[in-house]
């Protein structure tokens, strides 16, 4: 069945992506540079899938010229923008706090959806993406008024916010497209226009003296991220919106703060205190809500 297999793909993103919170915390605090292990990151991806893909890719030029700006945009929203603001905001901020914060993009997408008209919103999305908007408010502030009120907010929770946006529009923009291309095909277009976008970002990384270091734990990380959050999370994730629709995918991407706390808690020690709980109740809650359908009477 179309629908199961969609589920099964939108778990398995769920977990890789998981993986890619756990792993982008262990490059720092192995002190890898976060714009660095973008650029190597998906310098390997598109190596990788090269071998695969490029007959497809001459196959489908006219689809891939015609639709090269969309295609861009696409490239730069998911690997340019969302992958480099996660590493980034790891920096200054835990792991929860991180995964917790991008459970949100459901909620993003459904106000994208509706403000560019993508897909029809309910009475129930509305009241899901504001309950989901408090608990991301709950997650800033720690439950701290003083916090809101002076809106000293912690660096890295701000940046995260900001790769939760770009990983709205790209599901957004996802949803929107209006061509064919194989999946694993689209996955490299999408890899190749990135590696365009983040390469500025590693050079200017480099400029700063922040050197990445080659060594077996760069090559463990990169393998890992290559494979799993990469090619795999990026494939499952297109694969499930196209046969679902960005919305209905969306509520899945509440498995990662889940799979991601319990693997942070157990190899960084990290603490899951009263205010994640409130904000990951109102997160999901405005999840289940936004996931409700209206029947018509």
């Amino acid at each position: 069945m179309p629908n199961t297999k969609a589920y099964v793909m939108l778990v398995c993103a769920s977990l890789f992506w998981s993986g890619n919170f756990i792993v982008g915390k262990f490059a720092f605090l192995t002190d890898i540079p976060p714009l660095s292990l973008v650029f190597y990151r998906w310098l390997l991806v598109w190596l990788i899938l090269l071998p695969f893909t490029y007959k497809e890719i001459l196959k489908y030029k006219d689809v891939v010229l015609n639709n090269l700006q969309f295609l861009f945009f696409l490239g730069l929203t998911s690997v340019g923008l969302f992958n480099s603001f996660t590493y980034l905001s790891l920096i200054h901020t835990q792991v929860i706090n991180a995964t917790l914060l991008n459970a949100a993009i459901p909620a993003i997408i459904i106000l994208l959806c509706f403000l560019f008209r993508i897909e029809s919103t309910n009475k129930f999305q509305i009241v899901g993406l504001i309950v989901s908007i408090i608990g991301v408010i709950s997650i800033l502030t720690k439950l701290n008024l003083d916090i809101l009120i002076s809106l000293d907010f912690n660096k890295g929770d701000l940046i995260m916010i900001a790769g939760v946006l770009s990983w709205g529009i790209y599901s957004t923009l996802l949803k929107k497209k209006t061509f064919t291309l194989p999946l694993l095909t689209l996955v490299h277009i999408i890899c190749t226009f990135g590696l365009i976008c983040v390469t500025p970002q590693y050079l200017y990384e480099l400029s700063q003296g922040q050197i990445i270091k080659f060594d077996s734990n760069l090559v463990y990380t990169l393998t890992f991220l290559a494979i799993f959050p990469s090619i795999g999370s990026y494939y499952c994730w297109a694969g499930a919106v196209s046969i679902i629709g960005a919305n209905r995918a969306g509520i899945s991407l509440s498995l990662i703060p889940l799979f991601s706390s319990i693997m942070a808690i157990i190899l960084f020690k990290e603490e899951f205190q009263f205010f994640h709980l409130i904000g990951a109740i109102l997160i999901i809650l405005g999840l289940l809500l936004s996931n409700k359908e209206v029947k018509n009477a």
